[in-house]
C-alpha cells in the first residue's frame, strides 16, 4: 500500500542488500520523521516498551508517508486486541514480541488477516485512503501487507522454532538478541558459546524456511552480516542522541 513503502522495503531486501533501521521508543512523531529523512530502509516504532500509546502511534506511521522509509510497528504483546489497535494505521509490517510457540505464532499471524484465512476485522482507515482508495486493491494488498514479524525472543521459542515457521502466513522473524540472552542467563554474552550457538541455529533454520530475517542491535554488525541477516535495525532514538552529545562534547574539549 502506498501508505507505507513496504514495497520499497522489500525491494531493497530482494536486490541482496541489508535494509537498515532506526528505532523510535520517544513519544514525538518529528523523531519517526527525522528517521525517515536520515536515509534509513526502515524505522522500527516500538510500542512496546516506549511510552507512544495509540493515538501518537498513528502520527508515526503518518510520518513516513512521502518518504522512502517502511514503517514497522511494535505492539506490546501477542495480543489481537493490541495488534488491531494500529493495523487499519496502516504500517508496513507489524512487530510481535516475545513470541514463545507456535501456538502464539498462529494467533499473532489470524490476526494480521481479514477471514477466511485469519480474523482481522474491517476497519477501513489509512489503507483505504479513509474510504477514498479502490476496495478491490485494498482487498488484495490485504494478502500480504502488512508483513507479519515475529520476534524470537527466548530460548523456549528456540527450541520450538522448528514448529514456529511451519506456521502459514508466516513473512519474517525478528531475533531480539538481548532477551534472547538474558533468557539463558547471560545477557549480553555475545561471545558466550552457547549463546552464539543459539544464535546461529536460529538464524540457519529461519533462512532454510525461506522466511526473512532480522535482527535489532547496536553493535556486532560483522557478526550478524555473516549469518545473513536480511533487514537490522542498528540504532536507537536515545542512544544516537547521546552519543552525538558526547561526540559534540568531545569535540568542543579537544579543539
Amino acid at each position: 500500500m502506498k501508505c507505507n513503502n513496504l514495497e520499497k522495503f522489500l525491494s531493497t531486501v530482494r536486490q541482496g542488500k541489508v535494509a537498515l533501521g532506526g528505532c523510535v521508543s520517544l513519544a514525538d512523531p518529528a523523531v519517526t520523521e527525522i528517521v525517515a529523512a536520515s536515509g534509513f530502509d526502515f524505522v522500527f516504532i516500538d510500542g512496546e516498551h516506549g511510552e507512544i500509546d495509540r493515538f501518537t502511534a498513528m502520527q508515526h506511521l503518518m510520518a513516513v508517508k512521502g518518504t522512502d522509509c517502511a514503517s514497522f510497528y511494535r505492539v506490546p504483546s501477542c495480543n489481537h486486541t493490541e495488534i488491531k489497535k494500529v493495523i487499519d494505521f496502516c504500517p508496513a509490517g507489524i512487530i510481535v514480541p516475545m513470541v514463545m510457540n507456535a501456538e502464539e505464532a498462529e494467533l499473532a499471524v489470524a490476526a494480521m488477516r481479514y477471514p477466511p484465512r485469519g480474523n482481522r476485522g474491517c476497519g477501513f482507515r489509512r489503507g483505504l485512503d479513509y474510504g477514498a482508495g479502490n476496495f478491490e486493491e485494498y482487498w488484495k494488498a490485504s494478502e500480504h501487507d502488512p508483513m507479519t514479524i515475529l520476534q524470537l525472543e527466548h530460548i523456549d521459542a528456540v527450541r520450538d522454532l522448528d514448529r514456529i515457521l511451519q506456521v502459514p502466513g508466516l513473512d519474517s522473524i525478528l531475533i531480539g538478541p538481548y532477551d534472547l540472552s538474558a533468557s539463558m542467563g547471560k545477557a549480553g554474552q555475545w561471545d558466550d558459546p552457547e549463546v552464539k550457538a543459539a544464535y546461529d541455529e536460529s538464524c540457519r533454520k529461519i533462512l532454510a524456511a525461506g522466511k526473512l530475517l532480522g535482527v535489532s542491535l547496536e553493535c556486532e554488525y560483522a557478526a550478524w552480516k555473516a549469518r545473513g541477516v536480511h533487514y537490522m535495525a542498528v540504532r536507537g532514538d536515545c542512544g544516537a542522541m547521546i552519543e552525538g552529545f558526547r561526540k559534540s562534547i568531545e569535540n568542543f574539549r579537544n579543539a
